[in-house]
């Protein structure tokens, strides 16, 4: 196994990407970045980017490129990346994706976490987050330890306005419609690997890890 993991999970709002990568992530000793939690951030502390991203996040839309794009681009520069990290909800989009490219950013895996559509809707009324540290949890396949609150930092957890059906499912047409076709990009550069999400998560674990290892040689 190289050093240098770099990693980019795919897969639709709920299919598990966030927890494998966490996992993952701990595994290897290296960071997680996740776009969705820097945006929550963001939105949270009422920042000029947090402003303007909230109006899309809200609709299930995208936030635009060039914001998300930024935010990346300072956070790979950071000392803790140097030897590899996970990139969780970015690129979203081709563009970003050839924008990574023209960056400089050679990455070595793309897993994509495959789950139905109907399945996914199902899980996401179970989904808890942590809003202090953005960690993620699932009434039925990932709960807390107590079931109310954050396991890494004791923050009482919440749903996400984002997780009602209705979004969830205009969520779904925009990862199809835009995402999606990631798989083909990376596809043709030979790092992409399918998972097929399973009910539980360590089973989906055992599949995501082996894929790695099998490409990441």
């Amino acid at each position: 196994m190289t050093k240098n993991l770099k990693l980019i999970f795919l897969g639709a709002p709920g299919a598990g990407k966030g927890t494998q990568s966490d996992i993952v992530a701990e595994k290897y000793g290296i960071p997680t970045i996740s776009t969705g939690v820097m945006i929550r951030e963001a939105i949270k502390n009422g920042t000029e980017m947090g402003l303007a991203a909230k109006t899309y996040t809200e609709k299930g839309a995208l936030v635009p490129d060039e914001v998300v794009i930024g935010i990346i681009g300072e956070r790979l520069a950071k000392e803790d990346c140097q030897n590899g990290f996970i990139l969780d909800g970015f690129p979203r989009t081709v563009p970003q994706a050839e924008a990574l490219d023209k960056m400089g950013v050679n990455i070595n895996c793309v897993v994509s976490i495959e789950v139905e559509d109907e399945k996914i809707v199902e899980r996401m009324s179970g989904r808890r987050v942590c809003a202090k540290c953005g960690a993620s949890y699932h009434t039925l396949y990932n709960p807390s330890k107590d079931g109310k609150t954050c396991d890494k930092c004791g923050e009482e957890l919440s749903i996400r306005k984002d997780d009602a059906p209705e979004v969830v499912k205009s969520r779904l047409v925009v990862y199809h419609d835009q995402t999606e076709p990631l798989k083909d990009f990376y596809g043709k550069k030979g790092v992409l690997v399918l998972v097929e999400g399973q009910e539980k998560v360590e089973d989906t674990t055992a599949l995501t890890l082996s894929a790695i290892e099998n490409t990441v040689k």
